[in-house]
């Protein structure tokens, strides 16, 4: 289990307008900027989000590599997958695929996929089976 991830963006406001736009779709609605203090020069800046208390997704400024990473948001309904999508494209994401049933991993595996401004593959997930109520 992952605890936080750090994302390198070339441009960090247009990066921290993009994921408040599209990660409260996704129920991230927790941000959190972190300064670096002075006694750690090398540690770079870091502008956060989360959810339930946790910050667990970070933005740094930095050269990107987008074809290191691809993230998978979980959403809790398929109506989230729609909105977190749709939210998405109207701040700069090209999509990668649309919203629906990704048949190759399981008839339930229902997500869309888009590439954020920095050309990072962002994929907005419901697994129905992983939400049953037990």
């Amino acid at each position: 289990m992952l605890d936080h991830i750090f994302l390198t963006v070339s441009d960090l406001a247009r990066s921290i307008a993009f994921y408040e736009a599209v990660l409260p779709k996704v129920g991230i609605t927790i941000r959190h900027d972190y300064d670096a203090p002075l006694n750690l020069p090398d540690h770079p800046d870091l502008k956060g989000f989360g959810a339930e208390g946790r910050i667990f997704f970070w933005l740094r400024q930095g050269e990107p590599s987008p074809t290191a990473l691809h993230v998978g948001f979980i959403a809790h309904s398929q109506a989230e997958v729609h909105a977190a999508h749709q939210a998405a494209l109207k701040v700069g994401a090209t999509e990668i695929h649309p919203p629906g049933p990704q048949l190759h991993y399981d008839p339930r595996y229902y997500a869309a996929q888009v590439r954020d401004p920095d050309g990072y593959s962002l994929e907005f997930v419901y697994k129905s089976w992983q939400h049953a109520i037990v």
